[in-house]
């Protein structure tokens, strides 16, 4: 107790969360402890066959075998792996663009698996949303670009982690030959013709590489 109790305060003054571990759990690269503080931005990371728990004000996440996630305080972001969320304050979580979050701030359960690029979403209690965020700049995001769905609860839904928006390139970088086809450079590479043309008739007898300069 009188180890653990002085984790307690520093997590507790500092907004941060608990971390359990049940062995086989790496804490920013490291082994972790059998009880650590979590803050802000620090990695957990679980072997085969290993599990971790993650206690916050209201949040309780279990982070399954082989899952590595970012702690972010009322937010993880998901790299790849299974987590199981009990939450009352409507914690997310975010895999590349989605996000999934409870509908209500009000007790929910829910899991997501990210594995060989699929994102599979499970509501146990209560529903939850799949928020799909372009994320390419500041303004498209105030501009809410997002397409949302509901999962209801009981329900499953499945993604493709694939799922940034596609962008056309330029005419001169997308297609081979695309720069050439354009009418402003067939009038350009005509234009030199013409004057080339030109230059060698107007010459009349010179060679063209004189012996004298």
């Amino acid at each position: 107790m009188i180890i653990t109790l002085p984790v307690y305060l520093v997590a507790d003054d500092a907004g941060a969360a608990m971390l359990r571990d049940q062995g086989g759990v790496r804490l920013n690269g490291n082994p972790a402890p059998p009880s650590s503080a979590l803050f802000r931005y620090d990695n957990v990371q679980t072997a085969r066959h290993s599990e971790a728990t993650i206690d916050t004000t209201g949040s309780t996440v279990t982070v399954k075998e082989e899952t590595m996630i970012q702690y972010e305080d009322n937010e993880l972001f998901l790299e790849h792996g299974t987590v199981l969320v009990s939450t009352s304050r409507a914690m997310a979580v975010r895999v590349g663009c989605l996000t999934v979050i409870p509908v209500n701030a009000e007790w929910t359960q829910y899991d997501i698996t990210d594995v060989d690029g699929k994102i599979v979403v499970n509501a146990h209690t209560r529903d939850v949303y799949v928020e799909r965020r372009d994320t390419r700049s500041q303004q498209i995001r105030e501009k809410k670009d997002s397409d949302r769905a509901i999962v209801h609860e009981g329900e499953q839904a499945t993604r493709e982690e694939k799922c940034g928006a596609y962008e056309k390139l330029p005419g001169h970088i997308a297609g081979k030959g695309a720069f050439l086809n354009s009418p402003w450079a067939k009038e350009l590479a005509l234009g030199g013709i013409g004057i080339g043309v030109c230059w060698v008739i107007c010459r009349g007898d010179d060679p063209i590489s004189p012996s004298h300069p």
